[in-house]
């Protein structure tokens, strides 16, 4: 069934389905009609000789300069063309298709006055697999994705390339290929097209859905620890945590106690330790203070993939043409900014809990650097210094590009966002952090191993029993390269989750 958008009530699981899926998108009859009302507004503030910026006047620091009505085609492509300065590697294909969708999505709304054939082309690239190469630096932001999303408008007007089942070519050829009909753009239109959050928003949201997957994996990968240092399960109780009341935290606790229900090796006491280190004992609160920022990005992202973000803004019911600042990215800088710290202290205390497991100082008896053969193999040694290393890449990473800002524009653009740097290092944080619960769950396994697999609860069997599927108990050692991408594909394709949940039912 297609996804119909309207502009108003887009979710962040349908942009996934489109993004990653191909679902097939359609604009709602009423968005229809209203684009069509702006679009015959426009045209009449033309017709009447109406000075609008971006319309009649130049972009930026031209906008004091008028243009005439035989030039506005000319101002439009000169727009499009003059800001294709994005650098870098390719945008991936879903979060090229999000953004795609995103700014249909907002155009659908009925306030940009663009043509409703140049939406609807836009929509059937969406819909045919056509995908512009859209390069991954020069956003500043501010007024928008500008750079970034020339390169999207530029297959639009069979310029550029663009990807077409599997192969790259140039972006009039993508179309022919296509069926689909290049545009000449008219008043507005570019304009409309590229000013907009729509890259910032489809990269960090890709970022929060696999964010949102990676905090269950993180529960079971620190239930999987417990499993092999006798953890004292007590502090999970629900007792403790409905005292401080942040629902994150009740969440993971609970999360906990249900992966680890059946447990011979997590106890609710022990009689050896009377409390485990902050690494085991505080995940319900590390675990959960993640969690419940990535719901505060969840709900902000929500908002955003609804909201109309380009300039001016066209009000054909009160008869107003506004210029405002609705492309300012500072709501999703400061959004991707606080994702990247959540996302980063998931692998903060998992890098901790596997040092744990390694160190016969803190194993709990297991064997040093979880090799029975100390000595002549080193372990599990360096997979907890590649952990360390992408750790510490991560506080690198974790600045916030949103305390930062530089002028533009003559001066005109005087304040950024950053918001597309935020996303995009929010994006390297998220790599890394799989990988180190990746090696996590890796030394936890081993670890099990070790102790002899007895006594684990189903959940943590279930887990346990997934991974043996593809990785073996490490007796001799080997090149861990190839098994830790083994746990690295899957974290990402969320199929160790998946086969926890087929024994406790959805995690929180």
């Amino acid at each position: 069934m297609p996804i119909l958008i309207n502009g108003k009530n887009l979710t962040v699981d349908e942009v996934i389905r489109v993004a990653r899926r191909g679902e097939e998108v359609r604009i709602c009859e009423e968005s229809k009609i209203a684009v069509k009302k702006a679009r015959d507004y426009v045209d009449r503030k033309l017709s009447e000789g109406a000075i609008i910026y971006g319309l009649t006047t130049g972009f930026g620091k031209f906008s004091d300069t008028f243009i005439s009505c035989e030039e506005t085609a000319d101002l439009q492509r000169n727009l499009i063309i003059s800001h294709t300065c994005a650098l870098g590697q390719p945008l991936p294909k879903e979060t090229v298709r999000a953004a795609m969708l995103l700014r249909c999505n907002a155009l659908s709304r009925g306030n940009s006055g663009i043509r409703p054939q140049t939406l609807y082309t836009l929509v059937d690239m969406l819909n045919k697999g056509v995908h512009p190469q859209i390069p991954e630096k020069g956003s500043l932001g501010a007024s928008g994705d500008l750079a970034p999303l020339s390169h999207m408008v530029l297959t639009m007007i069979g310029e550029g390339e663009a990807e077409y089942k599997g192969e790259i070519m140039a972006g009039k050829k993508a179309m022919e290929k296509a069926g689909i009909p290049i545009i000449r753009l008219e008043a507005k239109e570019g304009l409309a097209l590229i000013n907009g959050t729509q890259i910032m928003t489809a990269i960090g949201l890709n970022v929060l859905w696999d964010a949102m997957n990676l905090l269950k994996v993180s529960d079971i990968a620190a239930a999987m620890t417990g499993e092999a240092l006798n953890a004292v399960k007590k502090a999970y109780d629900h007792k403790v945590h409905d005292l401080r009341g942040h629902k994150g935290q009740k969440d993971s606790a609970e999360n906990l106690l249900k992966l680890l229900d059946g447990s011979d090796n997590a106890h609710e006491l022990n009689k050896n330790k009377v409390q485990d280190p902050y690494s085991l004992r505080c995940v319900p609160q590390v675990h959960g203070a993640s969690r419940d920022a990535v719901w505060y990005v969840y709900e902000a992202v929500s908002r955003e993939i609804n909201a109309v973000t380009d300039n001016p803004l066209i009000f054909p019911e009160e008869d107003e043409v506004i210029s405002g600042g609705n492309f300012h990215g500072q709501p999703m800088a400061l959004a991707f900014d606080f994702l990247k710290n959540a996302v980063a202290e998931l692998a903060d205390i998992s890098e901790r809990r596997s040092e744990r497991l390694i160190n016969p100082q803190l194993s709990e008896g297991l064997e040093p650097f979880l090799t029975k053969h100390g000595g002549v193999c080193s372990g599990f040694m360096i997979a907890q210094y590649a952990a360390a290393s992408m750790v510490s890449e991560n506080k690198i990473y974790a600045h916030p590009a949103s305390v930062d800002s530089i002028p533009s524009s003559g001066n005109q653009e005087d304040h950024v966002s950053m918001g597309t740097t935020a996303a995009r290092t929010a994006e390297m944080i998220l790599d890394n952090s799989q990988k180190v619960l990746g090696i996590e769950l890796f030394a936890a396994s081993q670890g099990i191993w070790l102790r002899g697999e007895k006594g684990l609860s189903e959940a943590t069997k279930a887990a346990y029993d997934f991974i043996r599927k593809t990785v073996k108990p490490v007796d001799q050692d080997i090149i861990m390269h190839y098994e830790i991408k083994k746990f690295d594909e899957m974290i990402k394709t969320n199929e160790i989750v998946e086969a926890v949940e087929k024994i406790t039912g959805p995690l929180k």
